[in-house]
């Protein structure tokens, strides 16, 4: 397992540090190719996802959870 590393972005205009192991930062590149954007951007939409959730965790676990549930819904579209 890689080691957590702290990544400093710029989304929707301002700038912020995560700390997020080299894996789910690879799997993120790779999220925002095919979606044709880029980190910053798919971030971005992430950390919109929660506005207004009180239960919202720190952008750090919810891009970890994020990449999980995209290769899931990958992995399920891809087996059938």
């Amino acid at each position: 397992m890689g080691d957590v590393l702290k990544r400093s972005i710029t989304i929707s205009g301002h700038s912020t540090s995560i700390f997020i192991e080299d894996e789910f930062w690879q799997a993120l590149k790779e999220i925002a190719a095919a979606k044709g954007i880029s980190v910053p951007v798919l971030i971005g939409e992430i950390d919109a996802l929660s506005v207004g959730d009180e239960k919202a965790t720190n952008l750090s676990s919810r891009i970890r959870v994020y990449v999980l549930q995209y290769y899931k819904i990958f992995y399920k579209n891809d087996a059938k």
